[in-house]
């Protein structure tokens, strides 16, 4: 009987212990590919420079993390319910990487707290992990990286490069 037990407590411990492994590689292989979507966006910055529309980044970008092999969904479709009800109001995700990334691109001088809450409300809207928000319109390229905890909904930041 004790052996028993200690054999299923055993069994529990790896596969807890694999469960753990497991999300720290998956959380790992996500911020690479952040590390990478800033890569890309340095690229596409280093070549453009500030002072283009939105929508002009969002074509290169879109187009080497492509060419990497990642999926990417552009101007992705937000609808706003209230309860069950559509409402004649939606919003657009400007990229969505493999389904897991969120991405907020912005050509502003500087980026404020707004433009956080309208990365963090998408994540919460659509319940995705990730998020970054990309600044293509200062000097420097800006990013922010955010994970969203998916039982508690707080957003915590994660990267920032600038």
């Amino acid at each position: 009987m004790i052996s028993t037990l200690l054999i299923n407590f055993a069994v529990l411990l790896l596969i807890i212990h694999k469960y753990t492994m497991d999300e720290k590689e998956k959380n790992l292989d996500l911020e690479g590919v952040l590390r990478d979507i800033t890569g890309e966006a340095m690229k596409v910055h280093a070549k453009y420079k500030p002072g283009l529309l939105e929508s002009a980044y969002e074509a290169a970008l879109a187009y080497l993390l492509e060419q990497k092999g990642y999926k990417v969904e552009r101007q992705v479709f937000l609808p706003i319910y209230w309860d069950d009800v559509q409402l004649e109001q939606a919003y657009r995700l400007d990229m969505v990487v493999n389904g897991q990334i969120i991405i907020e691109l912005k050509a502003v001088s500087y980026v404020d707290t707004p433009h956080r809450r309208q990365l963090w409300s998408y994540m919460n809207l659509t319940h995705t992990a990730y998020g970054m928000l990309i600044n293509f319109g200062s000097e420097h390229l800006y990013t922010e990286c955010y994970h969203r905890h998916p039982q508690t909904g707080y957003i915590k930041k994660i990267m920032q490069d600038n």
